[in-house]
């Protein structure tokens, strides 16, 4: 029994290791391959990502990787990144060991503090990122333009400026190079830099006209005339937003846009009628333009209705801050409600991970019942081998016993004919008797032991035993030399009756099993009074008990 502990033990850790060694390496296989098209394929990556419980991650490396391109999925995607906490951990990992991954995962980190609100501490993680020497300009882009992007949500000038610059003389694809200029040009907006913003405006709309981009050319003349406007230079601005409706139908997308600008330049020109003129056209063209979805033009008509009443009448009305108030509650609303569906979003995201857990924990129980079941039939196997092993050795120690006796009545002299009476005649009966014995004991069935029972009380009764006692102990004598009265006369006073049986059976050749029905024990109590019999009699651990008694008796 302990040799099938010892297999059952060994099977259990094997496949716990076998287990969790699969687990890891199909975890670090995922996470690979995602990596591998996360910069082209988010959508596939996070797919891919997606197929892990992320409970399960024990090492650090696998961690780090996954909460990095999980983060960094989400940025991709644009989506909410409320539940992206823990890239914090990754950068950490990261920082001063792997340039890539360091770069990226801080972008991402940056960009959840954004998303949770800490604008300013995103920024100063991404000062911090392009500040790094030694990281080529390759990486250094993509962190650097979204550097600038939440610089200018935050209407930063001056500070803005310097990065804006290396950005665009660093970005090797034109299109984001004229991106680049474009967010400079905001820098120089915010810093009141009017005349290098300007200057920045025409290089733009050049670049656009050469290039025939007419819908950029359009945003880039919008933008000079709005900067014309800053300078004070009104009627050049309002010249350029005519010039804007020559060149579009005066019903463009933008037209509610245009007539804003025209009823600012009015407005800061003093011609309150033409400016009010201006914002009613721009009203109408909002209407039918933007319909309900209005709120940022809103923002700007309301601001300037307000303005051009307060100059006509030198008041401020209630109903003009409520207009303005209005406005800025529903963005709030519209953020909140934008908030709402993202932290949604993450407690689904967080669902889609338990469920996969609870599927990955029922492939886990399927496995151990499997493995369970794997076990028991392996015990069932090892404890059939053993008792078929132990069936082939009580076989041949019954066919080496009959062999014994077929030995000892060959060489018994034939006696003449119906002489019965004779020894050797009497020898062979006695041999014939004990055969019967064995057979009853080989095959111990209700029926073979009544028939036994029979047998043995011709001569006498039997007490419920198989055999006459007295009648096998005589047997015993006669074939083997007063064996058992030597026996008897010399341990009689040690040896219990059952004890002396066991003996007597063992001379004859009986097996243990054998003797076991014939004494009606299990075959564990005849091994104890086999063990009983050696210290009683004295017998060496290694002797055979039978050879050694037989000395015994015969000295």
């Amino acid at each position: 029994m302990k040799q099938i502990l010892y297999i059952l033990v060994a099977a259990v850790v094997a496949v716990g290791f076998f287990s969790c060694s699969r687990s890891g390496t199909r975890q670090r296989d995922i996470i690979d391959a995602a990596e591998k098209v996360m910069r082209t394929n988010p959508d596939s990556a996070m797919a891919m990502l997606d197929a892990i419980d992320r409970s399960e991650l024990k090492i650090d490396s696998l961690r780090a990787r996954y909460y990095y391109l999980q983060a960094y999925g989400h940025m991709r995607q644009n989506r909410s990144m409320i539940g992206d906490s823990l890239i914090a951990f990754a950068h950490d990992y990261y920082r001063g060991k792997d340039h890539e991954r360091d770069m990226r995962s801080g972008a991402a980190y940056a960009w959840y503090k954004f998303w949770v609100g800490d604008t300013p501490g995103a920024i100063a993680v991404l000062d911090s990122l392009v500040g790094l020497s030694n990281v080529p300009d390759s990486l250094i882009a993509p962190t650097l333009r979204i550097r600038v992007l939440l610089g200018a949500a935050e209407y930063q000038g001056d500070t803005l400026i310097p990065f804006a610059r290396r950005l665009m003389s660093i970005e090797t694809d034109t299109l984001r190079r004229i991106e680049a200029k474009y967010m400079l040009l905001s820098a120089y907006e915010y810093a009141e830099k009017l005349d290098s913003a300007l200057m920045l405006t025409d290089e733009l709309i050049d670049y656009a006209r050469v290039n025939k981009w007419g819908d950029k050319q359009f945003m880039f003349e919008l933008e000079r005339a709005q900067i014309l406007g800053e300078m004070g230079r009104t009627s050049e601005s309002d010249e350029a937003v005519r010039d804007i409706f020559r060149k579009s139908s005066p019903d463009n997308g933008a037209a509610d846009y245009l007539h804003i600008q025209l009823a600012m330049n009015a407005l800061n020109s003093g011609d309150l009628s033409r400016a009010a003129e201006e914002l009613a056209i721009a009203d109408s063209f909002a209407v039918k333009f933007r319909k309900e979805d209005d709120t940022y033009y809103r923002s700007y008509s309301n601001l300037l209705r307000a303005m051009i009443d307060f100059r006509r009448n030198g008041k401020m009305k209630l109903v003009h801050v409520n207009g303005l108030n209005n406005r800025q509650q529903e963005r709030y609303n519209r953020a909140k409600a934008s908030q709402w569906e993202s932290e949604r979003g993450a407690l689904q995201q967080q669902s889609r991970a338990m469920a996969l857990k609870a599927k990955s924990e029922h492939k886990t129980v399927i496995i151990l019942v499997v493995a369970l079941v794997a076990l028991l039939i392996l015990a069932g196997a090892v404890w059939i081998i053993r008792h078929r092993r132990q069936r082939e050795r009580e076989n041949e120690e019954r066919a080496e016993a009959l062999q014994k006796m077929v030995d000892e009545l060959k060489s018994t002299p034939v006696a003449p004919e119906h002489d019965d009476k004779t020894p050797a005649a009497l020898r062979r009966a006695m041999l014939q008797q004990l055969g019967i014995i064995r057979m009853v004991a080989e095959t111990p069935t209700e029926q073979n032991r009544e028939m036994l029972r029979r047998i043995s009380s011709i001569d006498g009764e039997i007490d419920g035993e198989l055999v006459n006692w007295p009648n096998v102990f005589e047997l015993i004598d006669t074939l083997y030399s007063g064996f058992y009265s030597n026996l008897h006369k010399r341990f009689g006073d040690t040896l219990s009756a059952k004890e002396e049986q066991i003996i007597v059976l063992m001379m004859a050749g009986f097996s243990t099993k054998e003797i076991s029905v014939i004494t009606g024990q299990t075959t564990s109590t005849i091994y104890v009074r086999k063990s009983s019999i050696r210290k009683k009699t004295g017998v060496p651990g290694k002797e055979d008990i039978v050879a050694f008694l037989q000395e015994e008796a015969a000295g």
